[in-house]
């Protein structure tokens, strides 16, 4: 069976105005994310609105190497845009857009089960850097420490963590859930205040958060 997640991602982030909105959904959904899905590389693609933070609209690709981003295949999508996404596209009517390319630092590799879910329901998207000095055990806290005891909480299918190879910041943070309302239970709560002296005290400290970051999604497309 194909695949449906690899080890890279395309995360596309906008808000949009009002008087675009209707269109700029239809566009995404009847024609750009059917085109993405026909370049080859692309495993999986769903789109996602956020009920807390930002930006609005999130456009999400499961890549098989994020290497697909700069394949010639996409960019001659890219260099040879249909006339709706000419009106339409992120670039062009979205405010604060977002596009980063990221390649999978965690975990290693990608387990047969991972690589055969579909998208998830909801997500939990962190978009961070840190600094030079605290860079190594912030990586090696959140791998051994922090995703290993979120795993545990109720609802939460599984995490993954990027690092971009075009765009900034540096790091994501990927929690798949299975509703918007994990993070709000006493389990999420217990584990993000349970921290580790060297996380609370001497990695958070360090680490910046993109805008709009952590923000939480909902999948709207497909329902």
């Amino acid at each position: 069976m194909a695949a449906k997640k690899g080890r890279g991602l395309l995360m596309v982030y906008a808000d949009v105005r009002a008087e675009d909105e209707d269109e700029f959904n239809r566009w995404y959904n009847e024609e750009h994310i059917p085109e993405r899905l026909a370049i080859p590389g692309v495993l999986d693609a769903a789109r996602y609105v956020a009920v807390q933070g930002g930006p609005k609209y999130l456009a999400y690709y499961e890549l098989d190497e994020a290497e697909a981003y700069f394949s010639d295949a996409w960019q001659y999508r890219l260099n040879n845009p249909t006339e709706w996404t000419k009106r339409m596209s992120p670039s062009l009517v979205g405010i604060n857009a977002v596009r980063n390319v990221y390649r999978l630092i965690y975990p290693d590799d990608v387990s047969e089960e991972t690589a055969q879910a579909g998208m998830a329901p909801a997500l939990v998207v962190g978009r961070m850097s840190v600094t030079d000095e605290v860079e190594a055990l912030f990586n090696q806290e959140y791998n051994t420490e922090r995703i290993p005891l979120c795993s545990r909480v109720p609802g939460y299918i599984r995490g993954r963590r990027f690092e971009a190879v075009m765009g900034e910041p540096k790091y994501i943070t990927l929690h798949e859930v299975g509703s918007a309302e994990v993070r709000e239970s006493q389990a999420w709560h217990v584990w993000r205040n349970a921290a580790p002296p060297q996380w609370s005290e001497t990695v958070r400290p360090q680490m910046n958060h993109a805008p709009g970051s952590p923000g939480v999604y909902t999948r709207i497309f497909p329902a």
